[in-house]
């Protein structure tokens, strides 16, 4: 799940700000249709810091994964959202192992290719009653 706490967003934020190429791929259907909402309210913040969004058509992707600098990686089951942050027992394993890093980037680049770049005209384009909708659902992060 995409329901990211402040430091979160600040944090996806900066780096974009900094130059950092930060890239998001989101289920474009979620298994949860407040979440969904909760995540969509963050993507004009994200789109004009510069991050790039991709909602992912297939199905809901469940992958958790981190790339850096071609060299290290991160996979486990934490999902963006307090709750797994300070509640479940969730676990990821950092590595530092370059072929890995580059199998891992090949699938990422895989759901890339089947998903769908959501666009700063797009959030502008929706209905003003459904950002309003997903903003105010966007306010219950803290207890989602």
């Amino acid at each position: 799940y995409f329901v990211p706490d402040t430091t979160v967003l600040d944090a996806l934020c900066t780096a974009a700000w900094r130059g950092v190429q930060v890239t998001l791929i989101l289920p474009a259907r979620n298994d949860s249709w407040i979440v969904g909402a909760v995540s969509r309210s963050h993507y004009w913040r994200l789109l004009t810091a510069g991050v790039q969004i991709y909602e992912y058509r297939p199905g809901l992707l469940h992958a958790k994964t981190l790339c850096l600098d071609g060299e290290v990686s991160l996979i486990g089951s934490t999902n963006l959202d307090l709750r797994s942050f300070d509640l479940n027992f969730e676990n990821n394993v950092l590595l530092q192992d370059a072929a890995t890093t580059q199998a891992i980037r090949e699938r990422q680049q895989s759901y890339i290719s089947e998903s769908r770049a959501v666009t700063l005209a797009q959030v502008r384009a929706t209905p003003w009653w459904k950002r309003i909708w997903d903003n105010l659902l966007g306010a219950l992060s803290p207890v989602l």
